[in-house]
């Protein structure tokens, strides 16, 4: 008798993944993450060692800090270093989203003769003024 139960449990499992994209879910998740290192990877190895070069303070920049009372400092190289991973980073999906998602393109419109109100092309009547078009 337990072994039904057993089947009909994976068997709703299965659904509620397929049902609620948790499989496509998980796997965006995977692949985030390895695109993540891959940048991460070139952002650490490449550009950071060109903007390390550029930098006045060589490749140490990261370390640039103003020192406070005592061993308290503000690391401002620190926090500039992960502002530019940050805006790379940002860029890099930006770019990867913009080539595999697609917009649609806009629907045709045209204008209410009565009340210049835009509508889609194939509407009969004017949704602002109601009037045939």
């Amino acid at each position: 008798m337990k072994l039904p139960v057993k089947m009909n449990v994976v068997s709703e499992f299965k659904t509620f993944l397929l049902k609620q994209n948790a499989l496509a879910l998980a796997i965006g998740v995977v692949i985030g993450a390895a695109v993540g290192k891959v940048v991460s990877a070139i952002v650490d190895d490449i550009i950071m060692p060109i903007v390390g070069s550029i930098m006045p303070s060589g490749a140490e920049w990261r370390n640039a800090q103003i020192s406070l009372v005592g061993s308290n400092a503000i690391k401002y190289g620190d926090l500039v270093g992960r502002l530019i991973d940050f805006v790379i980073i940002a860029f890099v999906v930006f770019f990867i989203t913009k080539m595999f998602i697609k917009e649609a393109p806009a629907p045709p419109t045209k204008n209410c003769p009565q009340c210049q109100e835009t509508i889609p092309a194939a509407a009969t009547r004017c949704r602002a003024c109601t009037q045939p078009v």
